[in-house]
């Protein structure tokens, strides 16, 4: 399927469960020396090649060894359809890694570990760019409660910097009304619901005080990256 671009636009472990300590709810995770491969979507509800990508996500959603997050970029909303998850922030996101990776700016396009671009819509092709990643664990990033912690490590020239990321790991079927997709119902799974940026990270150890989720219902991610779309360096979830 045709990959759908905006002309003109210049283009941003292993499985770790939930630690709850009954009644208290406090909870603690360092990553281990193997993460998972973070692969990250960026489409639109309005564009009718994406649905194929979407569904390659979430036919991989559960992997313990991929964090696959799925961003809603905004700037097919003039087509009829305001993608409902969208916000600037993610275009803005993607706009950072076409600069970064020399890439075209477009729906679908997925990421793999802020280094490699492809389309998306092959599962095929998915599967063995998730196997040529190698994902690196500079830092350790450890999550507990109220703060979050990176380790010393090899930081880039000019530092790094380091994303909260709350996404929904549930199935939210989402009826379109217009634009290219009308008359569709399209299932989403790990929708990146908040993207924040919670400070640098220079190689010595740093500890931040993350704000609480809006949502109980969205799990927590941590991302080390080079600055404006870099590749990423360590990660975390729960």
């Amino acid at each position: 399927m045709a990959r759908t671009t905006m002309r003109g636009m210049a283009w941003a472990a292993l499985a770790l469960g939930a630690a709850m300590t009954a009644g208290a709810g406090a909870w603690a995770l360092a990553a281990p020396p193997g993460r998972p491969v973070v692969l990250e979507l960026f489409q639109s509800q309005g564009c009718s090649s994406c649905p194929p990508a979407n569904a390659n996500l979430n036919a991989i959603a559960d992997r313990p060894d991929v964090l696959a997050l799925s961003f809603g970029v905004t700037y097919w909303d003039q087509l009829g359809w305001k993608d409902t998850f969208a916000t600037p922030a993610y275009t803005d996101r993607q706009r950072a890694y076409a600069r970064g990776l020399a890439a075209q700016l477009g729906t679908p396009q997925m990421v793999v570990e802020g280094r490699e671009d492809l389309i998306g819509t092959n599962a095929r092709e998915l599967d063995a760019a998730l196997r040529r990643a190698r994902p690196a664990m500079d830092a350790t990033v450890t999550l507990a409660a109220g703060r979050v912690e990176i380790g010393a490590g090899r930081a880039p020239k000019g530092g790094a910097d380091v994303w909260l990321v709350r996404y929904d790991p549930r199935v939210r079927q989402v009826a379109i009304q217009r634009g290219e997709n009308n008359g569709k119902t399209l299932p989403h799974r790990d929708v990146v619901r908040e993207l924040i940026r919670l400070g640098g990270w220079n190689g010595a150890p740093v500890r931040f005080a993350p704000p609480p989720s809006t949502e109980p219902a969205l799990r927590t991610a941590v991302l080390v990256q080079g600055k404006d779309g870099g590749p990423i360096l360590a990660a975390a979830r729960l």
